[in-house]
């Protein structure tokens, strides 16, 4: 048996978790001190709210981040049948962490589509990432811009499966003319981890780069987005 933090957690169900120190419980820690103050487990904790008659909701929340590897993008990629297979997860209560969720990916792009212009990769990257980063699919976007390359709006083209997602340029090209756009930059997201282009992503860059030079509404890149990396056809030259 192990001694130290590991063992004083193991003990921690025999006793509820109402006879904890304050400063053990989540929803009282949060209360005196601050939201930032709690672990992802902690908050985790306090939206499932109950656990089971042998673990607190902190065990259970903690057996959740450990199966994600403590990694919230992860999280945020299950769904209902992932979620209840832990003990103590019910469909209400993956539902509400799903929510949850959802609540903080809206959030991130509410902030990244306040961006005012898109000067370089970098800034395509910093408006999507929070908007394809996290899905268990994937999807194919447009960013539709102004002259000056002002930020006009984003607008999602294509859902796709787990491995791709197919976009046509005439659609592409019929929502950048309705919308007003004078430039489009495309994005979409890999779940692989890979940022390297397949054939289908070269194709249908050449296909928009093509069409756009015709109707004098130039594709400036193609961004792909993987976890935290990502791919640009502007900065690799192949636009």
């Amino acid at each position: 048996m192990k001694h130290g933090k590991t063992a004083s957690c193991q003990a921690l169900p025999l006793r509820g978790i109402k006879s904890w120190a304050e400063d053990d419980r989540p929803r009282e820690k949060l209360l005196r001190k601050s939201r930032k103050a709690l672990s992802d487990a902690e908050l985790l904790s306090i939206i499932i709210g109950s656990g089971t008659s042998d673990m607190s909701a902190l065990e259970v929340a903690r057996n959740i981040m450990h199966s994600v590897s403590n990694n919230l993008a992860e999280l945020s990629r299950m769904d209902v049948p992932d979620l209840v297979k832990f003990k103590a997860i019910g469909v209400a209560k993956a539902i509400n962490i799903i929510a949850v969720m959802e609540l903080g990916r809206r959030q991130s792009l509410s902030d990244s589509l306040k961006k005012q212009s898109v000067r370089c990769s970098r800034d395509a990257f910093e408006i999507m990432h929070p908007i394809v980063a996290d899905l268990n699919h994937e999807e194919c976007w447009v960013i539709m811009l102004k002259s000056g390359k002002r930020m006009h709006k984003a607008v999602c083209i294509s859902h796709g499966s787990v491995e791709k997602t197919v976009a046509e340029p005439k659609i592409i090209f019929r929502r950048a003319l309705d919308n007003g756009a004078t430039s489009i930059i495309l994005c979409h997201n890999h779940l692989s981890g890979n940022v390297n282009p397949s054939k289908q992503d070269k194709y249908l860059t050449k296909k928009c780069r093509e069409a756009g030079a015709c109707l004098d509404l130039p594709l400036l890149d193609h961004i792909i987005i993987a976890d935290n990396n990502y791919f640009s056809f502007a900065d690799e030259n192949m636009i």
